[in-house]
């Protein structure tokens, strides 16, 4: 068996490692050409039917990483959605999705410069997509500077810079294995706390940056492959096994001891009323832990005749308000 370590990786095409997972990503890669760089494709939410693009200097073009990108003739557009079509500045889009690029568009890879999209300021390009009677936004932008978003979204820039190259690997190796997960799908991951924070450029810093620098192109493996690089704020004082925490037996994800448990992060409390216990499940009464994990967390909740899955309990009430089990 093969044990948990650190992969360095200086070019974007994971050559050193064959299991199948890693062909497909390979391949993936392998097609995007030489001098293409890592991608990561992030859901940045839905729009409604209309959204403004901004850049200094924007191009337009297919949902492709190769294009071909022509020029917007304008700073601004208003895509919106007009009868399942798309419409930029009021001219019809043959396409169900557009795919816009700040800065020079004749470079190949995404851009570099800042690009405006709704409440969103990003790296990379932003595609517009119909998504039902939406319009859905997705930042493709490379991986590292995706990774640099996210630790600064993940953990205080102000902590030591061993820490943040730490998170840095494990950002990216997150990033990597859902990727893997989700090579066919419009988009790898999310930007909220049930993937990995991202906000766009308002989270960098030249301390996050370092942090990203310092450790390019490493990731966690075992068995030649990216591991599910888990990460929190605080366990309460002891990690979860597999088993218990995603019905899996990884076996790299030992519930191990954790000094985070003497942090204040690790107390909590959420006030409930009943009428929102009968709105939310359709039942009344106090709940009440059924039973637990071998680390004391919730396994199952009982709410007047009804027990159900302690993580159902917590996902319909919403993971700011029930912050763990």
């Amino acid at each position: 068996m093969s044990t948990p370590g650190i992969v360095h990786t200086s070019s974007p095409i994971y050559t050193e490692v064959t299991p199948v997972r890693w062909l497909a990503l390979i391949v993936a890669l392998g097609s995007c050409g030489a001098g293409a760089v890592e991608t990561m494709r992030i859901a940045m939410g839905e729009s409604g039917d209309s959204v403004e693009i901004r850049a200094h200097v924007l191009s337009l073009g297919p949902d492709s990483e190769v294009g071909p990108y022509q020029s917007a003739e304008a700073s601004h557009v208003q895509v919106k959605l007009v009868h399942e079509h798309l419409e930029l500045n009021g001219t019809p889009w043959t396409d169900t999705a557009v795919r816009f690029r700040a800065g020079d568009a004749t470079a190949g890879l995404p851009g570099r410069d800042p690009i405006h999209a709704g409440v969103w300021d990003v790296r990379g390009d932003v595609v517009v997509r119909v998504h039902g009677p939406r319009l859905e936004l997705i930042n493709v932008i490379p991986l590292e500077d995706y990774v640099a978003a996210v630790l600064g979204g993940e953990m205080p820039v102000s902590f030591p810079p061993e820490a943040l190259k730490a998170q840095a690997v494990a950002a990216r190796t997150y990033a990597l294995q859902k990727k893997l997960e989700s090579l066919d799908e419009p988009f790898y991951l999310g930007s909220s706390v049930l993937a990995q924070v991202y906000g766009g450029t308002h989270r960098e810093d030249r301390r996050s940056r370092a942090a990203v620098d310092a450790t390019r192109g490493e990731v966690l493996t075992y068995e030649l492959a990216p591991i599910e690089a888990y990460f929190h704020s605080s366990c309460g004082g002891r990690t979860e096994a597999g088993p218990a925490a995603l019905n899996r037996d990884l076996p790299y994800l030992k519930s191990v001891d954790c000094p985070c448990g003497g942090i204040p992060q690790s107390r909590w409390s959420a006030t409930l009323q009943g009428r929102e216990l009968e709105s939310v499940f359709h039942e009344g009464g106090a709940p009440r832990v059924e039973s637990r994990t071998a680390t004391g967390r919730a396994r199952r909740i009982r709410l007047g005749g009804r027990s159900m899955d302690a993580v159902l309990f917590r996902q319909k009430l919403g993971y700011d308000r029930v912050k763990s089990l």
